[in-house]
C-alpha cells in the first residue's frame, strides 16, 4: 500500500471512530475492576498490578475518564467484590477458589473496592458492583442500565485481559453494542499475553484504537459543541 493509499485509509479510520464514540452518539466508558483490591502495588494481585501501573495502562484510563467528564460521556465503573461469609460467590473454577485464599479480598464496603487513583469518579457516574461470575456485565444489572441509557458503544478499559475484559467485550457484542477496545488501556498478565490477545481475539469482534485517538476524538467533539 503506498504512502498516498495509506493516509486515505487512516483518515477513513479515523471517522469512522469519530462517528462511533461522539459523545452526543451513544458512547459510554467502562473501567473494568480498576479497584484498590486488585492494581494497587499491596493489593490481591501485585503481578497485575505492576503490569496495569509500570505500562501506564492505569494513567491511559484515568486520562480517558477525565475527557469523558470534561465532554459529556457517560463512565460507568465495573467493581467485582464477595461479601465476608461468600454468600453467593461462584466456586465452580479454580479461579473462584484461589481468589478466596487470597490474603487481600474484595469484600463489599471495604477500601479494596474502592476505585483506585489515579482514577477519578465523578458524581454523574454509576458503580455497578458484581458478586458472582467473570463478566461484568452477565446478571448484574448493566446490560439494562446500558439500555436506559441509550448505549450503541461501548468503550472497554481496565484489568484484566485475560479474563473480565474479554468477557466484557463479548457480552457487549452479544447484546448488540459495538466494542470499542484502546489497547494500551487494558493490562493483564504476562505482559506479552496481553497484545496477543488483542490481536488474535478481540480485534475479530471489537473495534481498536488507543487512549490518545479516543481523548483527540472526544476533544474535537467538545470543540465543535462549543458556543461560537
Amino acid at each position: 500500500m503506498g504512502q498516498a493509499s495509506e493516509e486515505r485509509h487512516g483518515e477513513r479510520a479515523g471517522r469512522r471512530l469519530d462517528e462511533l464514540i461522539r459523545p452526543d452518539g451513544g458512547v459510554v466508558l467502562l473501567t473494568v475492576e480498576c479497584q484498590r483490591g486488585v492494581v494497587d502495588l499491596d493489593g490481591a494481585l501485585p503481578e497485575l498490578a505492576a503490569a496495569a501501573r509500570s505500562s501506564g495502562v492505569l494513567d491511559n484510563i484515568a486520562r480517558l475518564v477525565d475527557t469523558a467528564h470534561e465532554t459529556g460521556v457517560q463512565v460507568i465503573h465495573a467493581v467485582a467484590e464477595r461479601r465476608p461469609d461468600g454468600r453467593g460467590a461462584n466456586t465452580n473454577a479454580r479461579l473462584f477458589r484461589a481468589a478466596a485464599r487470597l490474603p487481600v479480598r474484595q469484600h463489599s464496603g471495604s477500601t479494596a473496592v474502592r476505585v483506585a487513583a489515579p482514577i477519578r469518579v465523578a458524581d454523574e457516574d454509576f458503580v455497578v458492583r458484581r458478586l458472582h461470575g467473570l463478566s461484568p456485565l452477565a446478571g448484574t444489572g448493566l446490560g439494562p442500565l446500558l439500555r436506559n441509557l441509550g448505549c450503541r458503544t461501548l468503550v472497554v478499559t481496565g484489568v484484566s485481559a485475560n479474563v473480565a475484559v474479554p468477557n466484557a467485550v463479548f457480552d457487549a457484542v452479544n447484546l448488540g453494542h459495538t466494542a470499542v477496545v484502546p489497547g494500551d488501556a487494558i493490562a493483564g498478565v504476562p505482559a506479552d499475553y496481553t497484545p496477543a490477545m488483542i490481536r488474535h481475539t478481540l480485534a475479530l469482534v471489537a473495534t481498536l484504537t488507543t487512549t490518545d485517538e479516543i481523548v483527540a476524538c472526544w476533544k474535537r467533539a467538545g470543540r465543535k459543541g462549543e458556543p461560537g
